[in-house]
Protein backbone atom coordinates (compact mmCIF):
# COMPACT_ATOMS: atom_id res chain seq x y z
CA UNK A 1 0.00 0.00 0.00
CA UNK A 2 1.34 3.40 -0.96
CA UNK A 3 1.94 6.08 1.64
CA UNK A 4 -0.80 8.57 2.39
CA UNK A 5 -0.93 11.74 0.31
CA UNK A 6 -1.33 14.83 2.46
CA UNK A 7 -2.53 18.01 0.76
CA UNK A 8 -2.23 21.24 2.73
CA UNK A 9 -2.98 24.89 2.03
CA UNK A 10 -0.09 27.24 1.36
CA UNK A 11 -0.11 29.58 4.35
CA UNK A 12 3.39 30.56 5.44
CA UNK A 13 6.30 32.22 3.63
CA UNK A 14 8.11 28.90 3.73
CA UNK A 15 5.14 27.22 2.04
CA UNK A 16 5.11 29.91 -0.64
CA UNK A 17 8.82 29.54 -1.38
CA UNK A 18 8.39 25.77 -1.64
CA UNK A 19 5.37 26.22 -3.93
CA UNK A 20 7.50 28.30 -6.31
CA UNK A 21 10.27 25.68 -6.34
CA UNK A 22 8.10 22.61 -6.96
CA UNK A 23 8.75 22.25 -10.72
CA UNK A 24 12.49 22.41 -10.11
CA UNK A 25 12.28 19.88 -7.28
CA UNK A 26 10.29 17.41 -9.39
CA UNK A 27 11.50 17.84 -12.96
CA UNK A 28 15.16 18.85 -12.89
CA UNK A 29 17.21 16.82 -15.32
CA UNK A 30 14.33 15.92 -17.64
CA UNK A 31 14.89 16.87 -21.27
CA UNK A 32 12.85 19.90 -22.27
CA UNK A 33 12.63 21.29 -18.74
CA UNK A 34 14.57 24.35 -17.62
CA UNK A 35 14.53 25.94 -14.17
CA UNK A 36 13.03 29.41 -13.97
CA UNK A 37 14.77 31.82 -11.64
CA UNK A 38 13.31 31.81 -8.15
CA UNK A 39 13.04 35.62 -8.20
CA UNK A 40 10.97 35.50 -11.39
CA UNK A 41 8.64 32.88 -9.88
CA UNK A 42 8.18 35.03 -6.77
CA UNK A 43 7.14 37.94 -8.98
CA UNK A 44 4.64 35.73 -10.81
CA UNK A 45 2.99 34.07 -7.80
CA UNK A 46 3.28 36.57 -4.95
CA UNK A 47 -0.07 38.22 -4.25
CA UNK A 48 1.60 41.44 -3.24
CA UNK A 49 3.62 41.66 -6.46
CA UNK A 50 1.26 40.38 -9.17
CA UNK A 51 -1.80 42.65 -9.71
CA UNK A 52 -3.75 39.65 -11.06
CA UNK A 53 -4.43 38.46 -7.53
CA UNK A 54 -6.48 41.57 -6.79
CA UNK A 55 -9.07 40.22 -9.21
CA UNK A 56 -9.47 36.77 -7.71
CA UNK A 57 -9.94 34.78 -4.55
CA UNK A 58 -7.31 32.06 -4.64
CA UNK A 59 -5.75 29.26 -2.66
CA UNK A 60 -2.56 27.33 -3.38
CA UNK A 61 -1.94 23.77 -2.18
CA UNK A 62 1.07 21.52 -1.65
CA UNK A 63 1.08 17.72 -1.63
CA UNK A 64 3.43 15.72 0.62
CA UNK A 65 4.10 12.01 0.74
CA UNK A 66 6.50 10.34 3.14
CA UNK A 67 7.66 13.78 4.24
CA UNK A 68 8.58 14.93 0.72
CA UNK A 69 6.94 17.52 -1.52
CA UNK A 70 5.34 15.64 -4.41
CA UNK A 71 3.10 18.21 -6.08
CA UNK A 72 1.23 21.50 -6.11
CA UNK A 73 -1.90 23.16 -7.50
CA UNK A 74 -3.70 26.50 -7.25
CA UNK A 75 -7.43 27.27 -7.38
CA UNK A 76 -8.93 30.69 -8.08
CA UNK A 77 -12.32 32.32 -8.48
CA UNK A 78 -12.71 35.68 -10.20
CA UNK A 79 -14.44 38.24 -8.01
CA UNK A 80 -16.32 40.34 -10.56
CA UNK A 81 -14.74 39.91 -13.98
CA UNK A 82 -15.87 36.89 -15.99
CA UNK A 83 -13.41 35.65 -18.64
CA UNK A 84 -14.95 35.72 -22.13
CA UNK A 85 -16.99 32.53 -22.72
CA UNK A 86 -15.04 30.81 -19.93
CA UNK A 87 -15.57 29.84 -16.31
CA UNK A 88 -14.56 32.20 -13.51
CA UNK A 89 -13.50 29.09 -11.55
CA UNK A 90 -10.03 27.97 -12.57
CA UNK A 91 -7.05 25.86 -11.56
CA UNK A 92 -3.40 26.30 -12.39
CA UNK A 93 0.18 25.44 -11.44
CA UNK A 94 -0.51 21.71 -11.54
CA UNK A 95 2.76 19.83 -11.08
CA UNK A 96 3.23 16.39 -9.57
CA UNK A 97 5.26 13.20 -9.53
CA UNK A 98 4.20 10.26 -11.66
CA UNK A 99 1.56 8.98 -9.24
CA UNK A 100 -2.20 9.12 -10.05
CA UNK A 101 -3.03 9.25 -6.34
CA UNK A 102 -1.02 12.45 -5.92
CA UNK A 103 -2.60 14.10 -8.96
CA UNK A 104 -6.11 13.04 -7.88
CA UNK A 105 -5.51 14.40 -4.38
CA UNK A 106 -4.33 17.77 -5.69
CA UNK A 107 -7.17 18.08 -8.20
CA UNK A 108 -9.72 17.14 -5.55
CA UNK A 109 -8.37 19.84 -3.23
CA UNK A 110 -8.82 22.49 -5.95
CA UNK A 111 -12.28 21.18 -6.89
CA UNK A 112 -13.49 21.14 -3.29
CA UNK A 113 -12.21 24.66 -2.65
CA UNK A 114 -13.93 25.98 -5.78
CA UNK A 115 -17.15 24.09 -4.98
CA UNK A 116 -17.27 25.80 -1.60
CA UNK A 117 -17.06 29.10 -3.49
CA UNK A 118 -20.08 28.19 -5.62
CA UNK A 119 -18.35 26.87 -8.74
CA UNK A 120 -19.93 24.24 -10.96
CA UNK A 121 -17.37 24.25 -13.78
CA UNK A 122 -13.59 24.24 -13.42
CA UNK A 123 -11.20 25.12 -16.24
CA UNK A 124 -7.45 25.40 -16.59
CA UNK A 125 -4.59 25.39 -16.14
CA UNK A 126 -4.10 29.15 -15.92
CA UNK A 127 -0.86 29.80 -14.07
CA UNK A 128 -1.96 32.13 -12.74
CA UNK A 129 -3.88 33.93 -15.53
CA UNK A 130 -4.63 33.93 -19.24
CA UNK A 131 -2.04 36.71 -19.56
CA UNK A 132 0.67 34.59 -17.91
CA UNK A 133 1.30 30.87 -18.48
CA UNK A 134 -1.60 28.92 -19.93
CA UNK A 135 -2.31 25.28 -20.59
CA UNK A 136 -0.77 21.90 -19.89
CA UNK A 137 1.93 20.65 -22.24
CA UNK A 138 0.65 17.69 -24.30
CA UNK A 139 3.10 17.77 -27.25
CA UNK A 140 6.70 18.93 -27.54
CA UNK A 141 8.04 17.53 -24.28
CA UNK A 142 11.63 17.49 -25.56
CA UNK A 143 11.48 20.78 -27.47
CA UNK A 144 13.87 23.49 -26.37
CA UNK A 145 12.57 25.28 -23.26
CA UNK A 146 11.28 28.81 -23.73
CA UNK A 147 10.65 31.75 -21.42
CA UNK A 148 7.09 31.89 -19.98
CA UNK A 149 6.19 28.50 -21.50
CA UNK A 150 5.22 25.94 -18.84
CA UNK A 151 6.68 22.45 -19.09
CA UNK A 152 4.91 19.30 -17.89
CA UNK A 153 5.69 15.59 -18.08
CA UNK A 154 3.58 13.49 -20.45
CA UNK A 155 1.74 11.62 -17.70
CA UNK A 156 -0.08 14.67 -16.31
CA UNK A 157 -2.37 15.01 -19.31
CA UNK A 158 -3.29 11.32 -19.20
CA UNK A 159 -4.07 11.56 -15.51
CA UNK A 160 -6.35 14.56 -16.02
CA UNK A 161 -8.19 12.58 -18.70
CA UNK A 162 -8.67 9.74 -16.20
CA UNK A 163 -10.11 12.21 -13.67
CA UNK A 164 -12.86 13.27 -16.05
CA UNK A 165 -11.27 16.37 -17.56
CA UNK A 166 -11.89 17.10 -21.24
CA UNK A 167 -10.23 19.36 -23.79
CA UNK A 168 -11.62 22.84 -24.46
CA UNK A 169 -8.85 24.29 -26.62
CA UNK A 170 -5.30 23.63 -27.67
CA UNK A 171 -2.77 26.45 -27.74
CA UNK A 172 -0.24 26.02 -30.51
CA UNK A 173 3.34 27.32 -30.49
CA UNK A 174 5.37 27.48 -33.69
CA UNK A 175 9.14 27.45 -34.13
CA UNK A 176 10.60 29.65 -36.84
CA UNK A 177 14.25 28.96 -37.60
CA UNK A 178 16.07 32.14 -38.60
CA UNK A 179 18.62 31.79 -41.40
CA UNK A 180 20.77 34.13 -43.47
CA UNK A 181 17.98 34.73 -45.97
CA UNK A 182 15.93 36.35 -43.20
CA UNK A 183 18.77 38.71 -42.43
CA UNK A 184 19.37 39.66 -46.06
CA UNK A 185 15.89 39.69 -47.59
CA UNK A 186 14.11 43.05 -47.83
CA UNK A 187 10.53 43.44 -46.68
CA UNK A 188 8.00 42.94 -49.48
CA UNK A 189 4.73 44.18 -47.94
CA UNK A 190 6.00 47.41 -46.37
CA UNK A 191 7.98 48.28 -49.52
CA UNK A 192 5.04 48.01 -51.89
CA UNK A 193 3.90 51.42 -53.23
CA UNK A 194 0.42 51.08 -51.72
CA UNK A 195 1.86 50.47 -48.23
CA UNK A 196 5.20 52.30 -48.21
CA UNK A 197 3.84 55.58 -46.85
CA UNK A 198 0.99 54.09 -44.83
CA UNK A 199 2.88 51.55 -42.70
CA UNK A 200 5.46 52.51 -40.08
CA UNK A 201 7.21 50.54 -37.34
CA UNK A 202 8.14 52.58 -34.29
CA UNK A 203 10.45 51.00 -31.72
CA UNK A 204 9.79 51.36 -28.03
CA UNK A 205 11.40 50.07 -24.87
CA UNK A 206 9.13 48.17 -22.53
CA UNK A 207 8.81 49.63 -19.05
CA UNK A 208 9.95 53.15 -19.93
CA UNK A 209 7.45 55.31 -21.83
CA UNK A 210 4.06 55.58 -20.12
CA UNK A 211 2.33 56.86 -23.29
CA UNK A 212 3.52 53.80 -25.23
CA UNK A 213 2.46 51.58 -22.34
CA UNK A 214 -1.08 52.95 -22.56
CA UNK A 215 -1.10 52.42 -26.33
CA UNK A 216 0.01 48.80 -25.95
CA UNK A 217 -2.59 48.04 -23.26
CA UNK A 218 -5.36 49.72 -25.28
CA UNK A 219 -4.51 47.81 -28.48
CA UNK A 220 -4.21 44.53 -26.59
CA UNK A 221 -7.60 44.92 -24.88
CA UNK A 222 -9.28 46.02 -28.11
CA UNK A 223 -7.76 43.28 -30.23
CA UNK A 224 -8.21 40.38 -27.84
CA UNK A 225 -11.58 41.27 -26.23
CA UNK A 226 -13.54 38.70 -28.24
CA UNK A 227 -11.12 35.80 -27.69
CA UNK A 228 -12.04 32.84 -25.57
CA UNK A 229 -10.88 33.26 -21.97
CA UNK A 230 -9.96 36.93 -22.40
CA UNK A 231 -9.48 39.03 -19.26
CA UNK A 232 -8.62 42.73 -19.71
CA UNK A 233 -5.00 43.69 -19.22
CA UNK A 234 -4.51 46.49 -16.69
CA UNK A 235 -1.78 49.08 -17.00
CA UNK A 236 -0.35 48.00 -13.65
CA UNK A 237 -0.14 44.37 -14.82
CA UNK A 238 1.66 45.46 -17.99
CA UNK A 239 4.04 47.63 -15.99
CA UNK A 240 4.73 44.74 -13.61
CA UNK A 241 5.62 42.59 -16.59
CA UNK A 242 7.78 45.44 -17.88
CA UNK A 243 9.76 45.56 -14.65
CA UNK A 244 10.83 41.98 -15.31
CA UNK A 245 11.42 42.21 -19.06
CA UNK A 246 13.02 45.63 -19.39
CA UNK A 247 16.43 44.20 -18.44
CA UNK A 248 16.30 41.91 -21.50
CA UNK A 249 13.97 43.51 -24.06
CA UNK A 250 15.65 46.27 -26.08
CA UNK A 251 14.20 48.53 -28.75
CA UNK A 252 15.23 45.93 -31.29
CA UNK A 253 12.75 43.49 -29.72
CA UNK A 254 9.58 45.62 -29.56
CA UNK A 255 7.74 47.94 -31.88
CA UNK A 256 4.37 49.61 -32.45
CA UNK A 257 2.76 49.33 -35.90
CA UNK A 258 1.23 52.51 -37.28
CA UNK A 259 -1.20 52.58 -40.20
CA UNK A 260 -1.90 56.04 -41.60
CA UNK A 261 -0.23 57.46 -38.46
CA UNK A 262 -2.62 55.57 -36.14
CA UNK A 263 -1.22 52.89 -33.80
CA UNK A 264 -2.98 49.67 -34.81
CA UNK A 265 -0.71 46.91 -33.51
CA UNK A 266 2.35 46.05 -31.48
CA UNK A 267 4.89 43.27 -31.05
CA UNK A 268 7.11 42.35 -28.11
CA UNK A 269 9.68 39.61 -28.67
CA UNK A 270 11.15 38.43 -25.36
CA UNK A 271 14.68 37.01 -25.45
CA UNK A 272 14.72 33.50 -24.04
CA UNK A 273 16.26 33.92 -20.60
CA UNK A 274 16.72 30.15 -20.34
CA UNK A 275 19.63 30.62 -22.77
CA UNK A 276 21.44 32.46 -19.98
CA UNK A 277 20.10 30.77 -16.84
CA UNK A 278 19.91 27.06 -17.69
CA UNK A 279 22.92 26.16 -15.56
CA UNK A 280 22.02 28.35 -12.55
CA UNK A 281 19.48 25.92 -11.11
CA UNK A 282 17.02 28.75 -10.49
CA UNK A 283 19.31 30.43 -7.94
CA UNK A 284 20.89 33.86 -8.17
CA UNK A 285 22.93 33.56 -4.99
CA UNK A 286 25.69 33.32 -4.02
CA UNK A 287 27.30 33.54 -7.49
CA UNK A 288 24.46 33.25 -9.98
CA UNK A 289 23.67 36.98 -10.04
CA UNK A 290 27.18 37.93 -11.15
CA UNK A 291 27.22 35.30 -13.86
CA UNK A 292 23.80 36.40 -15.12
CA UNK A 293 24.75 40.10 -15.22
CA UNK A 294 27.85 39.28 -17.23
CA UNK A 295 25.81 37.22 -19.69
CA UNK A 296 23.15 39.92 -20.06
CA UNK A 297 25.88 42.41 -20.92
CA UNK A 298 27.15 40.03 -23.59
CA UNK A 299 23.57 39.63 -24.93
CA UNK A 300 24.22 36.05 -26.03
CA UNK A 301 20.63 34.92 -26.58
CA UNK A 302 20.10 32.04 -29.01
CA UNK A 303 16.34 32.34 -29.18
CA UNK A 304 13.32 34.44 -28.40
CA UNK A 305 9.55 34.26 -28.11
CA UNK A 306 6.91 36.47 -29.67
CA UNK A 307 5.56 37.08 -26.20
CA UNK A 308 3.01 39.81 -26.75
CA UNK A 309 1.11 40.77 -29.89
CA UNK A 310 -1.97 42.85 -30.54
CA UNK A 311 -3.93 44.11 -33.54
CA UNK A 312 -6.94 46.42 -33.52
CA UNK A 313 -10.28 44.61 -33.71
CA UNK A 314 -11.35 46.56 -36.82
CA UNK A 315 -8.50 44.94 -38.78
CA UNK A 316 -9.38 41.36 -37.85
CA UNK A 317 -10.48 39.20 -40.78
CA UNK A 318 -9.81 41.96 -43.30
CA UNK A 319 -7.42 42.19 -46.23
CA UNK A 320 -5.77 45.20 -44.62
CA UNK A 321 -5.33 43.30 -41.36
CA UNK A 322 -3.78 40.38 -43.22
CA UNK A 323 -1.30 42.71 -44.90
CA UNK A 324 -0.43 44.35 -41.58
CA UNK A 325 0.10 40.93 -39.96
CA UNK A 326 2.40 39.77 -42.76
CA UNK A 327 4.31 43.07 -42.58
CA UNK A 328 4.69 42.54 -38.83
CA UNK A 329 6.18 39.08 -39.39
CA UNK A 330 8.55 40.53 -41.99
CA UNK A 331 9.63 43.22 -39.54
CA UNK A 332 10.39 40.61 -36.88
CA UNK A 333 12.49 38.72 -39.43
CA UNK A 334 14.29 41.90 -40.50
CA UNK A 335 15.20 42.75 -36.93
CA UNK A 336 16.95 39.40 -36.63
CA UNK A 337 19.89 41.15 -38.31
CA UNK A 338 20.59 42.93 -35.04
CA UNK A 339 19.23 40.41 -32.55
CA UNK A 340 20.86 37.33 -34.16
CA UNK A 341 18.41 34.75 -32.81
CA UNK A 342 18.77 31.23 -34.15
CA UNK A 343 15.03 30.69 -33.82
CA UNK A 344 11.88 32.47 -32.65
CA UNK A 345 8.88 30.85 -31.02
CA UNK A 346 5.44 32.16 -31.99
CA UNK A 347 3.07 31.03 -29.32
CA UNK A 348 -0.37 30.91 -27.75
CA UNK A 349 -2.32 30.57 -31.01
CA UNK A 350 -5.76 29.09 -30.35
CA UNK A 351 -6.42 25.95 -32.37
CA UNK A 352 -9.46 27.53 -34.05
CA UNK A 353 -7.70 30.82 -34.94
CA UNK A 354 -7.20 29.72 -38.52
CA UNK A 355 -6.42 33.19 -39.84
CA UNK A 356 -3.41 33.63 -37.58
CA UNK A 357 -2.32 30.04 -38.07
CA UNK A 358 -2.31 30.46 -41.86
CA UNK A 359 -0.32 33.69 -41.62
CA UNK A 360 2.31 31.94 -39.49
CA UNK A 361 2.43 28.71 -41.48
CA UNK A 362 3.15 30.40 -44.81
CA UNK A 363 6.47 31.52 -43.27
CA UNK A 364 7.60 27.85 -43.02
CA UNK A 365 7.26 27.88 -39.23
CA UNK A 366 6.48 24.47 -37.76
CA UNK A 367 4.48 23.37 -34.73
CA UNK A 368 6.84 22.99 -31.79
CA UNK A 369 4.62 22.69 -28.70
CA UNK A 370 0.94 22.24 -27.88
CA UNK A 371 -0.57 23.22 -24.52
CA UNK A 372 -4.10 22.08 -23.64
CA UNK A 373 -6.83 23.78 -21.64
CA UNK A 374 -9.21 21.41 -19.82
CA UNK A 375 -12.56 21.60 -18.07
CA UNK A 376 -14.73 19.49 -15.80
CA UNK A 377 -18.22 19.81 -14.36
CA UNK A 378 -18.19 19.82 -10.58
CA UNK A 379 -20.71 18.17 -8.34
CA UNK A 380 -20.65 14.92 -10.25
CA UNK A 381 -19.12 11.60 -9.29
CA UNK A 382 -15.35 11.74 -8.97
CA UNK A 383 -13.58 8.73 -10.53
CA UNK A 384 -13.10 5.99 -7.97
CA UNK A 385 -9.38 6.08 -7.20
CA UNK A 386 -7.45 4.32 -4.48
CA UNK A 387 -6.36 7.59 -2.95
CA UNK A 388 -9.92 8.36 -1.79
CA UNK A 389 -9.13 6.59 1.45
CA UNK A 390 -5.54 7.77 1.59
CA UNK A 391 -5.76 11.55 1.22
CA UNK A 392 -5.81 14.04 4.04
CA UNK A 393 -6.50 17.68 3.19
CA UNK A 394 -5.53 20.14 5.91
Amino acid sequence: MTDKVEVSSVKSLGDFLTFCRVPRLLYSGQKGFACSLDAERWTLHAHWLNPHYRRVHSQAFLAHQSGKVVGRIEAQMFKSIVPVAASPAQFGCLDAIDDPNVVAALVRAAENWLSRHGADLIQGPFSPSCNSEVGLLVEGFQAEPMIFMPWHPSYLGRMLDDLGYTKIHDLISYRYDVDESDRSTSATIANRPEWRKRLKFRSFRIGETSSDARIVVDIFNDGWRGNWGFVPLDLDKYEAMGCLLRHFVTQDHSFIIELDEEPVGFVIVAPNTHDLTADLGGRLFPSGAFRLIRRIMDCKFRSGRLDFFGLRQKLHRTATGGAVTLAMIEEVRARSRKVLFEFIELGWVLDDNFGMRRAIEITSARIDKIHRIYEKRLGGVTPNTEQAAQTLVT
